[in-house]
C-alpha cells in the first residue's frame, strides 16, 4: 500500500485493488500542490468522506463526475451529493460497514460537527461526523479519524478493528492537539504507523507536527511525517 499525503486531512490510498481518495480538500487548501491534482484523479476506484465540512468534502462533486469514482460516506452527506449530481454512491452510517470490493469501509464514531453553510446562506445538516476504519484483503488496516477530540471509546475501535496505520487530526482548534492526539494514540491504540494530518493548512491551525511527534516519544509506533505530496509505504 502506498500511502500519500495531499495537505490537511487528504490522502490518496493505493493498493493493488483501489486507487482511494479520502477527503479531497484540494481548490482552497493552502497546504495542498496542484501538481498532484492529475495524479490523485488518475485511475480513482473511491471517493471517502469522514463529514460534511467543506474542508473535507472539497473537490469531491468535480473528481467524482470526471472519473466515475464511488463516493462513500454518511447518509445525510449522500443524500446532499445527489442534489449536487453524484449518483455513484455507497452512503452508510456509524456502526455500518461497506464492502467495496477487496477492501471494506466501517464507519466509526468522531467528536465532531458535519454542517455546512453553502452559498444560499443556509446552513445544511449533513449527518455525523465519523471516522473510517479501512480493512484490505491483503494490506494493512487504516484507520483515518477524521476531525474528532479523544475519546475513550477509541479503545473499542482498537478492540474490534486493531487497526496497524491512524490517521491522526492533530492541529488543534478543531480537533485535538498534538498532545492530546499522542495520548490517544499511546493509550488507546497499537498502531504500527501512525501519520499526523490536519496541520499546516490555515494559519490558525498549528503549523508543525511537532508536539504530536515530542509526544509519542518513547512509543513503540512509528510516526511518519511526510511533506505535502510524500508517501508512506505500508
Amino acid at each position: 500500500m502506498k500511502i500519500k499525503w495531499l495537505g490537511h486531512s487528504a490522502f490518496h490510498l493505493e493498493t493493488a485493488k483501489a486507487k482511494i481518495l479520502i477527503d479531497p480538500f484540494f481548490t482552497g487548501n493552502p497546504a495542498f500542490r496542484e501538481s498532484e491534482r492529475k495524479a490523485a484523479a488518475a485511475g480513482l476506484t473511491h471517493i471517502l468522506l469522514t463529514h460534511g465540512h467543506g474542508d473535507h468534502v472539497g473537490d469531491t462533486v468535480a473528481i467524482a463526475k470526471e472519473t466515475g469514482a464511488t463516493v462513500v460516506a454518511n447518509f445525510d452527506l449522500c443524500m446532499w451529493l445527489g442534489r449536487h449530481g453524484i449518483s455513484k454512491m455507497e452512503p452508510g452510517n456509524t456502526g455500518g460497514t461497506i464492502h467495496l470490493g477487496g477492501f471494506s469501509a466501517t464507519f466509526v464514531n468522531a467528536l465532531h460537527s458535519s454542517a455546512q453553510i453553502t452559498e444560499d446562506g443556509v446552513s445544511h445538516s449533513l449527518g455525523n461526523a465519523n471516522g473510517l476504519v479501512l480493512h484490505f484483503d491483503d494490506e494493512p488496516t487504516v484507520y483515518h479519524m477524521g476531525d474528532t477530540d479523544i475519546f475513550s471509546d477509541m479503545a473499542i475501535v482498537q478492540e474490534l478493528h486493531e487497526p496497524a496505520i491512524g490517521i491522526v487530526p492533530i492541529g488543534d482548534r478543531f480537533t485535538m492537539g498534538g498532545a492530546v492526539a499522542a495520548l490517544a494514540c499511546q493509550r488507546y491504540f497499537k498502531f504500527q504507523t501512525a501519520i499526523p494530518c490536519h496541520y499546516g493548512s490555515f494559519p490558525i491551525v498549528d503549523q508543525t507536527p511537532e508536539t504530536f511527534v515530542t509526544g509519542m516519544d518513547g512509543a513503540s509506533t512509528l510516526v511518519a511525517t511526510p511533506e505535502v505530496g510524500g508517501i508512506v509505504a505500508a
